[in-house]
């Protein structure tokens, strides 16, 4: 006989709590523990019986490679390491309104071009999936749609015989099981629809796409543990503000982690943008100060960003550091080494920091770029418009290599510029011309030769 005890449960951790409390011990969040029912069976303590032993295999065992399934949409292939892979779950992320069921309908429109693909949906009656399939152009694709929040009607359908390859849930919050109290959307019922939709998918062979939540900090909505059940983890992001919508890749089993899609937002959907560098600095004005081109690297794709920097007197008595996709400590950082290594002082100075595109920098490779945006605002004097830069800034001064500097300097050359300022490096390339820069002043020094950038450095 069971018995049905209440406890208080995070819904941003999962953690559990004899009584409410303000704050979760465990996360540190706030007001985010929900009464929940735990059921819990008397004598569950006592050890298990096995019903037989399992069989091990060594690694050396002949097994026939998966072949993937291919979109045919090469900037979602590229996220997914090649294709979605028979048998996988993905979970993917992102803020409402970015674009994730749009996004997810056109892959479902292409995949059904060679497999069955079934697309379930909590959140939108089937009129509004139509509509929206309408204005993509793929209301003629042979796209299977539901519209269904209970687990166990899903579960039922997807276990036919003649089963479906790929599914899609929108989203795992509105799903719900008659086997717990607990509303949709908790951490008990999220934790549950998953791994029973996950379980299935292993025992099928289908690949499961499940839509997921993000709270107000960017972060994925229910137990930490959803991502780990999953194969694959994929944030879609964005500013609003642009049409640039971004895929990035933060788990995946079957292929490289941090690896982005670049896609353009329309009122026809979403476009695939085959070279990010050329749209991202398509709008850049030359000979302005504050500007800096970088040479980065997202994943295994080299792109080219224009970071913007705007330094100006602070009428406070603190003044202002903001920054639009880029780390804020690290920026504060820099500060701290121009200048204590370079003599470049920014203490009464408003910084204001702009990575173009609505890009998110996360390699530090940037140190570099923004280094030089600063100094040319702070002296309002212009860089070298054919330049690019890339290197990490340490705490003393130094310039410090980076990865994957050939793919960097190859893209810089393909896009047309000239001179690309870098770590010391001892590989040739008859492109671009190679600046190394050892120190920060040394930076600061090599500008100066430029007559459009002779007096940045005077004070």
């Amino acid at each position: 006989m069971s018995k049905a005890t209440l406890s208080y449960v995070c819904q941003s951790c999962g953690s559990a709590f004899p009584k409410w409390r303000g704050q979760c011990e465990a996360c540190g969040a706030w007001n985010s523990l929900v009464e929940e029912a735990a059921t819990s069976v008397p004598g569950s303590s006592r050890k298990l019986k096995g019903n037989s032993p399992i069989e091990f295999s060594d690694l050396r065992a002949n097994s026939t490679p998966v072949a993937r399934l291919s979109a045919q949409m090469p900037e979602w292939d590229r996220v997914c390491g090649g294709g979605l892979v028979p048998a996988s779950a993905v979970l993917i992320g992102g803020d409402p309104g970015i674009g994730k069921s749009t996004l997810l309908l056109q892959l479902a429109a292409k995949l059904s071009q060679q497999h069955k693909c079934a697309y379930l949906t909590g959140e939108e009656s089937l009129e509004q999936i139509r509509m929206r399939a309408r204005r993509l152009g793929v209301e003629n694709s042979n796209v299977a749609l539901a519209a269904s929040c209970h687990l166990g009607d899903i579960l039922k359908t997807l276990e036919q015989p003649d089963g479906f390859d790929l599914v899609i849930i929108d989203s795992i919050q509105t799903l719900y099981a008659d086997v717990l109290d607990s509303a949709p959307g908790t951490v008990a019922q999220v934790r549950f629809c998953a791994q029973e939709l996950v379980r299935l998918a292993k025992k099928k062979g289908f690949c499961l796409v499940l839509v997921g939540h993000v709270t107000k900090d960017g972060m994925m909505a229910g137990p930490k543990v959803l991502e780990h059940m999953v194969d694959a983890v994929l944030y879609f992001e964005g500013d609003r503000g642009h049409q640039f919508r971004i895929l990035r890749t933060i788990k995946n089993r079957f292929g490289a982690t941090d690896e982005i899609g670049v896609f353009l937002m329309s009122d026809q959907g979403l476009s695939e943008v085959a070279n990010p560098s050329a749209l991202f600095l398509s709008d850049r004005a030359q000979n302005v100060s504050g500007t800096a081109i970088f040479a980065g690297i997202e994943g295994s794709r080299p792109i080219l960003l224009e970071i913007q920097a705007l330094v100006t007197p602070s009428p406070l008595g603190m003044p202002r550091r903001t920054v639009v996709g880029w780390d804020s400590n690290r920026l504060a950082m820099l500060l701290a080494v121009l200048e204590k290594r370079a003599g470049v002082s920014f203490g009464q100075q408003d910084v204001y920091l702009n990575v173009v595109g609505g890009l998110k920098i996360q390699e530090p490779a940037a140190d570099l770029a923004v280094a030089a945006a600063l100094v040319s605002s702070l002296k309002d004097k212009a860089l070298p418009g054919d330049a690019v830069f890339f290197g990490e800034i340490g705490l003393s001064g130094e310039v410090r290599s980076v990865s994957q500097m050939d793919a960097r300097l190859k893209e810089a050359a393909k896009l047309g510029f000239a001179t690309a300022y870098m770590p010391t490096y001892t590989a040739k390339n008859k492109d671009i011309q190679m600046q190394p820069v050892r120190v920060i002043r040394g930076l600061l020094k090599e500008l100066v030769g430029n007559p459009a950038t002779r007096q940045i450095v005077e004070s």
